[in-house]
């Protein structure tokens, strides 16, 4: 509720509207498990589909839903139901009402409104329906009825309010990635050379769903050897070989919330020289990068401390040769550095909110939750290495900004070469 409150003190007057995500055909008459829209759970946490939040701002601010009717018999086949009585109770809306009503009652609420709020471009049948509901405004213009003179992005508002975490939303966040740290230790100690990529996988799915967690956050990403220098591989389907690296690319969603872990580990539980190498210049990239996470700080600054001590270390293993500055300012490190070292975190895995301000990049602030997650990915090719070829390394972890510096909320994962050796060797 006091989100919703903030957010019809930021309109200052009009209508928002702001439906839910709808449910998705898997095939046939099988659907995808629900997921509410992000923008939807944020302001409400109803968990049905077919539901639309609208919130009237103005001297008489009221925050109404329309929802499913309650429907025995639809309930012996699909589950409880809240209904438009409950829903207002549960959820503390001032109004709610049956989804059929919805068309007929937004003209009604969008007349002689100055603004409708909406993320237009966001779901084109959702565009078409608006666009139907202004014109039947429009068509009692002769009974001095008149439609909204502006269309605003309601984002672009919510964004900046989700982008700083209230506690509620860092609890969940921790619990996420308490339990996403614990699927990564049960990965580590399941890993063997002969097993294959989806078994480890199963192993963090497992840890998620026994833990109460609804869905992983994202695909999880389970790759050894070559396969840990493709950012996003999720096929997860070849064996794992003795004396190659795995590179576990995975977090639980908790309430529709994410969390972010990556981890770099041996099948065989003992580092080689070369990967030691590697995975200790990406660790020490890390440290850097989380050192410059403060209040005051801006985001680029993780950034620009972990790619200094990246491309040095490239340098040092005669993976890059020239000078540090000129390697940065050419890019020619982006053959093995080739992301940015995180992104915000939140209701979406890779969550809202502007990375600047204008020119600027954005300053950080204490609630704001980022990924810190530095790699290097070494494919074979003749000029480098033989030791090196195809390691592919990346660290990943959550950071609360807060107010003396940053608080690593997955700092439980092991991650130092001693610990990841000793707790694969329990």
């Amino acid at each position: 509720m006091s989100r919703r409150a903030r957010l019809l003190g930021i309109m200052g007057s009009g209508v928002a509207v702001i439906p839910s995500a709808s449910e998705k055909l898997r095939n046939r008459d099988s659907h995808y498990p629900y997921r509410a829209d992000s923008y939807f759970h944020y302001l409400c946490a109803f968990p049905e589909p077919e539901a639309v939040l609208v919130l009237v701002a103005g001297s008489e601010p009221r925050s109404l839903l329309f929802c499913r009717d309650k429907d025995c018999d639809k309930e012996t086949w699909d589950g409880f139901r809240f209904g438009p009585d409950a829903g207002r109770e549960t959820f503390g809306f001032d109004e709610a009402h049956s989804i059929t009503t919805l068309d007929e009652k937004l003209v009604e609420l969008l007349a002689n409104q100055p603004a409708l709020w909406f993320s237009l471009g966001h779901d084109a049948s959702w565009d078409a329906r608006i666009t139907k509901t202004l014109n039947a405004v429009r068509a009692q213009g002769r009974d001095g009825k008149r439609a909204p003179a502006e269309i605003r992005d309601i984002r672009m508002a919510m964004d900046a309010m989700r982008l700083i975490k209230d506690e509620d939303e860092i609890a969940l966040m921790r619990r996420a990635a308490s339990i996403s740290v614990r699927a990564h230790h049960r990965a580590m100690r399941a890993a063997r050379p002969g097993r294959f990529e989806y078994e480890i996988e199963a192993e963090l799915l497992h840890e998620f769903r026994a833990s109460g967690c609804q869905a992983p956050a994202y695909t999880s990403i389970v790759a050894g050897g070559a396969n840990g220098c493709i950012l996003h591989y999720v096929d997860n389907n070849r064996p794992l070989k003795d004396g190659e690296l795995l590179l576990i690319d995975a977090g639980c969603e908790l309430e529709c919330y994410a969390s972010d872990i990556s981890r770099s580990f041996p099948v065989n539980g003992q580092f080689s020289g070369a990967q030691a190498d590697v995975y200790a210049l990406v660790l020490d990239a890390q440290t850097a990068a989380i050192a410059a996470i403060r209040p005051g700080a801006n985001f680029h600054a993780p950034h620009a401390a972990a790619l200094k001590v990246l491309v040095q270390g490239m340098v040092d293993l005669k993976l890059l040769h020239g000078a540090v500055d000129g390697i940065i300012e050419s890019e020619a490190y982006k053959r093995f550095y080739m992301h940015r070292t995180g992104h915000w975190l939140g209701l979406d895995v890779h969550d809202v909110g502007e990375y600047k301000d204008g020119e600027q990049w954005k300053m950080l602030e204490a609630g704001m939750m980022l990924t810190v997650e530095p790699g290097c990915y070494i494919r074979a090719a003749a000029d480098v290495p033989a030791a090196f070829h195809d390691i592919g390394v990346r660290i990943e972890d959550d950071a609360l900004v807060t107010a003396g510096g940053c608080e690593i909320i997955t700092r439980d994962a092991v991650k130092t070469i001693a610990d990841i050796e000793a707790l694969m060797a329990e």
